[in-house]
């Protein structure tokens, strides 16, 4: 008679329970421990003052997130020369108003904003694993699936509306400029990669030479967009989408991008090199997830106030 091997009930209720402890801590603690994060990046021009530019990323506001509106609230009180939001500001169709009033604060401060394909198109439950399928099969997005059918179409045009009323200016495939108190800067936008709504031909042509400084902002950091910008002579490209990575393996890191983006680069502040030339890139991790996957792991929730400095 075959001997029968099996795991022994100890050590499956102890997996069991451990697997359980990990989504409670990764849902009920770590996705809404929101958390700042501090950058200095040298690339202003030599003698320009400092300039503290507040990145907001990937809030994926649900009806109903009372902390992260109020931590949203708090923002305010870092009072940056700049606002950038990086887009993706919903999970809930419903949620537009919950969107406006957790900015609010923050619409007080000159900004600027693109939106993600998020804000465009409502949540669908997916399975996380597919995400591990596309990367090893180089599918992302729009950029390597069909076509999204039956998509639920967000009220998106309303945060425009009020981000506009605001004097936040819209980088939707164009260029845009701010006159802050310490500097004259220009901005070049793209639309969401992630489903192929990037136009760089429309804005190509490098930076403003009438401003102190142009940067690039676009949502997701796919490479064929940070390439144009690099080659372009942008200094500075601004990010999100990535989550940065959202369920990491702690001291390895991320597993994911959710774009051709390597995952070395998944979050924080890193280089790009295109064309011979080189660019500052950060990518936020942002503070908001998938509201069917509303967890995060060894990869908290953030915002980043990044301090643009002058050359050395």
């Amino acid at each position: 008679m075959r001997a029968r091997y099996g795991i022994p009930l100890k050590i499956t209720a102890g997996l069991t329970a451990t697997a359980a402890a990990g989504i409670v801590y990764a849902a009920g603690f770590e996705a809404r421990s929101f958390r700042l994060r501090r950058v200095t990046v040298p690339v202003l021009p030599p003698g320009m003052s400092d300039l503290r530019v507040l990145q907001v990323s990937d809030i994926h506001m649900v009806s109903g997130q009372r902390k992260k509106r109020a931590w949203l609230h708090s923002l305010a009180g870092l009072r940056p020369d700049l606002v950038v939001n990086t887009g993706d500001n919903l999970s809930d169709p419903d949620a537009v108003p919950e969107v406006l009033d957790a900015l609010g604060p923050l619409m007080e401060f000159p900004g600027v904003y693109v939106f993600g394909s998020n804000d465009y198109y409502g949540p669908k439950l997916r399975n996380p694993a597919r995400y591990l399928m596309e990367k090893a099969q180089g599918r992302h997005g729009l950029n390597g699936n069909k076509p999204v059918v039956g998509a639920v179409h967000n009220p998106w045009e309303g945060m425009r509306d009020a981000f506009d009323a605001a004097g936040w200016v819209n980088l939707t495939n164009t260029r845009g400029r701010l006159k802050l108190p310490q500097a004259d800067l220009a901005f070049t936008g793209l639309d969401d990669p992630h489903i192929k709504r990037d136009r760089y031909e429309r804005v190509a042509g490098g930076p403003d030479e009438t401003a102190d400084f142009t940067m690039g902002v676009v949502h997701a950091p796919y490479l064929r967009s940070l390439d144009a910008f690099t080659a372009d002579g942008y200094e500075l490209i601004l990010a999100g989408h990535t989550h940065g990575g959202q369920l990491c393996v702690p001291f390895y890191g991320a597993l994911v991008t959710n774009c051709d983006l390597d995952t070395d680069r998944v979050k924080g502040l890193s280089t790009h090199m295109a064309a011979g030339r080189t660019s500052y890139l950060h990518v936020s991790a942002g503070c908001g997830t998938n509201r069917y996957t509303p967890i995060r792991f060894a990869c908290p929730p953030e915002v980043t106030l990044l301090t643009l400095t002058a050359r050395v």
